[in-house]
């Protein structure tokens, strides 16, 4: 998937700006795509040009000008012929699971930190993710909500989010234990 698909979708939900595209990938797009300001703004350049969004400058008192894009409809025309190809499954690649291959040949206490740490970003992601989801819902139940909100697509991929950060939270606690035992048990007198 290409960041330009991710930012046509994100502006499904109306006009933004670069700042506010960016704000809308660390609160809910991050859960799946992942990006740094400076590689959004060169892709909204690259749309603009290409013709699948437009910017107009709004002028403020106090502060810079901004632009703000939209959607054309050749960005429109983009989105759905995406969403019409097949979507193949991605692989994983993680560091933290080479290290926790490499475990028993390497530093198992630094593996352990790193899974430590990992669990603590996972958890601090999940709580995110849950005070976004309860933005989402805005007092509704989620079936309330899945039935009258104008788009649901944001909500399924918050859904996505939480499921592989809490397995994430799962794995790393597993992975802690099974590591500790073995400590242990090699640590053992014979």
């Amino acid at each position: 998937m290409s960041l330009r698909n991710a930012v046509l979708a994100a502006l499904l939900d109306g006009p933004a700006s670069g700042y506010d595209l960016a704000k809308v990938f660390d609160a809910s797009v991050a859960n799946f795509w992942m990006c740094t300001p400076q590689q959004l703004y060169r892709e909204l350049d690259r749309m603009e040009t290409g013709g699948l969004i437009e910017a107009r400058t709004v002028e403020q008192e106090r502060r810079p000008n901004k632009r703000v894009f939209s959607l054309t409809t050749a960005g429109l025309e983009a989105l759905a012929a995406f969403t019409a190809e097949p979507h193949k499954p991605t692989a994983i690649r993680d560091e933290l699971l080479v290290a926790v291959l490499a475990a028993d040949a390497g530093d198992v206490e630094a593996v352990k930190a790193s899974l430590r740490e990992r669990r603590q970003w996972a958890e601090a992601k999940i709580a995110r993710y849950e005070r976004l989801r309860a933005k989402l819902l805005d007092g509704r139940t989620e079936e309330e909500f899945l039935e009258t909100a104008d788009r649901v697509g944001p909500y399924l991929t918050l859904l996505r989010g939480l499921s592989f950060e809490r397995d994430n939270v799962r794995w790393c606690a597993r992975s802690l234990t099974v590591l500790e035992r073995r400590g242990a048990r090699l640590d053992a007198p014979t």
